[in-house]
């Protein structure tokens, strides 16, 4: 791995006149890597869509859903078996549903609320943005000058990333990481 330095720019244009200078400026064409990134959510990384299979903000919900489920189930089971002599056989079934239901509510205490912190800091830094993008692998880590260039021309949101630029292409870029930006 490398270090890399990458910028934002509004224009394919401007990202190949960014690549055209950074290779005047003795960087090899292989290790430059232009390219789209999607807006957040449009990665496609799952089979159903989307970028993560849950939200960042409720995915601390299932864990509340078992145990609200769990609880209420036991609680309406207990109800409906102490009303057995006047609703038959069918009073604990029905209590354990009903509770269980009810209980399963509790999931939504789990989920947090807008601006709240999240216990992981998932959503502490904002996402990447959208937009055309273009890399530079640094081999010798002179990342000064090529945070110098790319600001010269005018790129915005510079940052800086650990990775693999091979033949032209970022291998193991992540759209989803959070950037590193740089001064």
């Amino acid at each position: 791995m490398t270090t890399i330095i990458a910028g934002h720019f509004q224009l394919q244009e401007e990202v190949d006149n960014a690549r055209q200078a950074l290779v005047n400026a003795g960087y090899p064409a292989d290790a430059i890597s232009g390219f789209y990134v999607s807006q957040p959510g449009q990665h496609d990384a799952h089979p159903l869509g989307g970028d993560r299979d849950k939200s960042p903000g409720a995915k601390d919900s299932p864990e509340g859903l078992a145990k609200g489920a769990a609880t209420g189930g036991a609680i309406g089971a207990a109800l409906g078996a102490a009303t057995v002599p006047l609703t038959g056989p069918a009073g604990p079934v029905v209590g354990g549903l009903v509770g269980a239901h009810v209980g399963s509510l509790y999931s939504f205490s789990h989920m947090k609320d807008k601006g709240e912190p999240e216990r992981g800091g998932e959503n502490m830094a904002e996402p990447r943005a959208p937009g055309m993008m273009i890399a530079v692998a640094l081999p010798d880590g002179d990342t000064d000058r090529a945070i110098g260039l790319l600001r010269d021309l005018g790129a915005r949101r510079i940052e800086q990333a650990d990775g693999t630029i091979t033949h032209g292409d970022w291998k193991d870029f992540d759209p989803l990481s959070l950037p590193r930006f740089v001064g």
